[in-house]
């Protein structure tokens, strides 16, 4: 029987396509903050965002290698069709890396509307017989475009069998209560979980990073990392996330 109350610790980073606040792009700098400042070996998933060259071919940055032989987790884009193109490490920046016990039953790459290209990482997922639903995601800069692609994400989960979602990253939302963005009338599913600033590094004032829920998965806690390496690597600040998958 699965087990309906299992916990599942997610961290969600905006690696700012390596570019630290010294304006050096340093991919083994990230690397190191992953390693040393995060605590990635309590974690069953990792999702990272801006992890590809922005423009096509969308070229992956980081070394996938030694991020999993830092981790311990599992990266989730080894078919090419789970990627933007051949030389891509994810989808339009998004990786998604998982614990290796929990099973990958689909990956959906979701292209989501707009003039500035962003898409989601959807992985259905199962660990010790719970199903559930992952989401990874970096959202437009524009509010109307957000509303747009939240509700295409939402509908795309509206049509497959219900399960418990998780849904990460970098939504560009600084309202910590959503507005349009997060209304269930008009996204058709209520997404829940906590606001907490991100953004920017030095001192967060918007909580662009976030993760949600839906029933009957909750947050039970949220905290924002920092350290002197995270302040120096990126713009954004990690988010690191407990959830309960059910119950």
């Amino acid at each position: 029987m699965p087990d309906n109350h299992q916990e599942f610790t997610c961290l969600s980073w905006n690696i700012h396509r390596c570019r630290g606040n010294d304006g050096r792009i340093d991919p083994a700098r990230t690397l190191a903050t992953l390693r040393d400042d995060m605590p990635v070996g309590a974690i069953d998933a990792l999702i990272l965002q801006e992890a590809d060259e922005e423009v096509p071919p969308h070229s992956g940055l980081l070394d996938i290698a030694a991020v999993e032989a830092a981790t311990g987790l599992r990266y989730l884009h080894t078919d090419p069709a789970h990627r933007w193109s051949d030389g891509s490490h994810g989808f339009l920046g998004t990786i998604m890396f998982t614990r290796p016990e929990i099973a990958v039953e689909s990956i959906t790459l979701l292209d989501l509307p707009g003039r500035c290209h962003r898409g989601a990482v959807i992985a259905d997922l199962t660990r010790n017989g719970q199903e559930f639903r992952l989401v990874g995601m970096h959202l437009s800069l524009m509010q109307t475009l957000r509303w747009a692609q939240l509700r295409t994400i939402c509908q795309f989960m509206f049509r497959k069998p219900r399960q418990p979602a998780i849904l990460m990253g970098d939504l560009n939302e600084w309202r910590p209560w959503g507005g349009l963005a997060l209304s269930k009338r008009f996204l058709g599913a209520e997404l829940r979980g906590p606001a907490k600033a991100t953004f920017p590094i030095n001192r967060p004032m918007l909580p662009l990073d976030r993760v949600l829920t839906t029933a009957p998965a909750h947050v039970s806690a949220t905290q924002v990392l920092d350290g002197p390496g995270i302040r120096m690597t990126s713009d954004h600040r990690p988010l690191l996330a407990h959830i309960s998958l059910g119950g």
